[in-house]
């Protein structure tokens, strides 16, 4: 019966909202401040000055946690519906914020890069995403426009085998660069290097004019009460306790 039960959510969820979220995203293009475009300017952002200004202490924290690195968790741990895109165990998280819930613990480790994000306007979600060496993300899209997603350089290989595209365009990540992008578009992700590719992600809200900006944020509340976020907050936690039961 659970299982049915959870089914049944999934399909709502993921079938009938997802639409739904989608189709408001088309509505409330118009009233967005910043570009539709699927790489936005950094000009639009006055806070990547704060992001790229503070990368190498970033990047110090996050050495730290990657002496341990086959601990951390993979994407699909704490987000079980991204399992459809990581199946090789070579997509690896650290969260610090998600949707606007904070993980003590882990932002007890990492307090510079927790107060950089703590900082930055209307910032929802903030963690490191590493990528193994051969690791592909294969082509999906978000649901939701109402966000921007931006790409901080914390460990890029100098390749261009490193890569993401987004729509029609491509973004080779730098180190202590930040990127902006609408993740609504068609996205794909490559690292085929030898190396590690090392990123903090940042989900911020879109600012929108008049009632869009209204609309946005009644539905981030909601996303931000589901079920969905619930669930990965709470397989958060229990990684955490797992965690620093063995990593104090």
């Amino acid at each position: 019966m659970k299982k049915l039960k959870d089914k049944l959510t999934n399909f709502i969820t993921f079938r009938v909202m997802n639409n739904v979220l989608l189709g408001l995203g088309k509505l409330m293009r118009p009233f967005s401040k910043v570009s539709n475009k699927p790489v936005l300017p950094n000009k639009d952002f006055y806070w990547a000055k704060l992001l790229e200004d503070n990368w190498e202490a970033i990047r110090n924290e996050l050495s730290a946690l990657l002496q341990h690195d086959d601990h951390l968790p993979n994407i699909e741990d704490i987000q079980p519906q991204e399992q459809a895109l990581n199946q090789d165990n070579k997509w690896k998280t650290f969260f610090l914020y998600g949707f606007g819930i904070k993980s003590e613990k882990n932002c007890e480790k990492c307090p510079i890069t927790t107060q950089v994000l703590e900082s930055i306007p209307g910032m929802l979600t903030g963690f490191f995403s590493i990528l193994y060496p051969g690791k592909h993300i294969p082509a999906h899209r978000g649901i939701f426009k109402g966000i921007v997603r931006t790409h901080l350089g914390v460990i890029v290989p100098e390749s261009t085998k490193c890569r993401m595209r987004v729509g029609n365009e491509i973004i080779n990540w730098k180190n202590g660069k930040a990127v902006f992008f609408d993740d609504t578009y068609n996205h794909e992700v490559w690292n085929e290097t030898d190396s590690l590719r090392v990123v903090l992600l940042i989900d911020t809200v879109r600012p929108y004019r008049s009632w869009g900006a209204k609309i946005n944020n009644q539905i981030i509340k909601g996303i931000t009460e589901s079920v969905y976020v619930k669930q990965a907050f709470k397989k958060n936690e229990d990684w955490e306790k797992a965690y620093y039961s063995v990593f104090p």
